[in-house]
């Protein structure tokens, strides 16, 4: 499933293609065409996103509401010769009126007109994005801070935290040595700090390569010897689908779970097992 990063990259590009430009809109498969037809020929505003929710604004309290799902894809074309029929299962079309630019979506799982109010509902519920600069950490901690849930579900969990998916979880995780079944009551303050801000960095970064790349300096294969991950999710990671693999910090093999039905990934010796000594 795509994560925040992806999201936000996507709600610039948009806006920047379409942004202020009047705009057709179309639903090729049909599944959007009662609502495409209410906003064809209308002036697209601009595109934001929340977590992993990105909202197009097409103004007078009307939005185009789309969450990409597990196998949802979202592609703009800039500067093209001509606008192409449509290939395969294409929900959404906007074409830019000049007709040099056209964007189509498919398989989302989410892809509806929804008001202001719905569309505030949805940010409502949704918890502090990092890549968001009115972001509040400290509401993603009233909720870890008082939970016995791990810290593993807590991340993933959009209500605590807005646009962390499995890749980010699991990096994060391991980048500050904590194990992802350990209580997130257990983790301190400054802590929970430590994990926001590298977590914003991160995900910045995301937002200007297009790929999640944790790894540091030193452990790049070009400072290790190592051959390049070779990976559909690009990037360089050090856990993330990597079960059986050495870590590349200490050698020891990576292991993998599933919890709350997605695959969690740590290495034993560099994130172990939290241990209370208030039960010691």
């Amino acid at each position: 499933m795509p994560e925040g990063h992806t999201l936000h990259r996507l709600a610039r590009e948009l806006t920047e293609v379409f942004g202020g430009q009047t705009v057709r809109v179309g639903s090729p498969q049909g599944r959007f065409a009662d609502a495409a037809a209410l906003l064809d020929g209308a002036e697209l505003l601009d595109a934001e996103a929340w977590g992993k929710h990105l909202f197009i604004d097409f103004g007078a309290g009307r939005y185009v509401h789309v969450h990409l799902g597990l196998y949802g894809t979202f592609d703009v074309h800039d500067l093209v010769d001509e606008v192409p029929l449509p290939v395969g299962q294409v929900r959404l079309r906007l074409v830019r009126t000049d007709g040099k630019a056209y964007a189509d979506l498919r398989g989302a799982t989410t892809c509806a007109l929804a008001t202001t109010a719905e569309r505030d509902a949805v940010v409502d519920r949704s918890g502090p994005d990092p890549l968001r600069p009115d972001a509040d950490p400290a509401l993603a901690w009233n909720r870890i801070g008082r939970s016995s849930a791990p810290i593993g579900t807590l991340l993933m969990d959009q209500t605590v935290l807005a646009g962390v998916g499995n890749v980010y979880r699991a990096e994060l995780l391991f980048r500050h040595r904590i194990h992802p079944l350990r209580p997130g009551r257990t983790l301190r303050p400054g802590q929970w700090r430590a994990l926001w801000d590298d977590l914003v960095a991160l995900m910045a970064e995301g937002v200007r390569t297009g790929t999640i790349d944790t790894v540091r300096p030193e452990h790049t294969p070009e400072a290790m010897g190592r051959a390049p991950r070779v990976d559909d999710h690009g990037g360089e990671v050090y856990i993330y689908r990597r079960a059986g693999q050495p870590c590349h910090v200490c050698g020891r093999a990576v292991r993998s779970a599933v919890l709350n039905g997605r695959n969690l990934f740590w290495c034993s010796r560099c994130q172990p097992v939290f241990r209370s000594r208030a039960a010691s």
